[in-house]
């Protein structure tokens, strides 16, 4: 796991980011009146973020939850019960999250 937070793809990602999110006041356009820049680009870009780790969880939930249902078929019904919970869990973080995001 350590191997792979290291390796080019993902710092090279995890630089853009850093890049977009410290040079975003700098990039916008000038100061309308009110000192709010004319072109913000925080909420969107938080609410591209929720949703890229909400679908990556998503994922990562329902994979685990089909190979642990291929390895033990006899308890695939509680395994699929905890998934949905667990899905709808995060998607309820989300929309939280995504309602934060679009108040600013």
């Amino acid at each position: 796991m350590i191997r792979s937070l290291t390796s080019f793809r993902t710092l090279s990602t995890l630089a853009a980011v850093l890049v977009t999110v410290l040079c975003a006041d700098m990039a916008s356009a000038q100061e309308a009146a009110g000192g709010r820049s004319l072109i913000d680009l925080t909420a969107p870009f938080s609410v591209g973020l929720v949703v890229i780790g909400a679908a990556y969880g998503i994922s990562k939930l329902a994979s685990a939850a089909y190979e642990s249902m291929a390895r033990q078929p006899e308890v695939s019904g509680s395994i699929q019960t905890a998934m949905i919970i667990a899905a709808a869990l995060i998607e309820g973080f989300t929309f939280y999250a995504l309602f934060i995001c679009s108040t600013k």
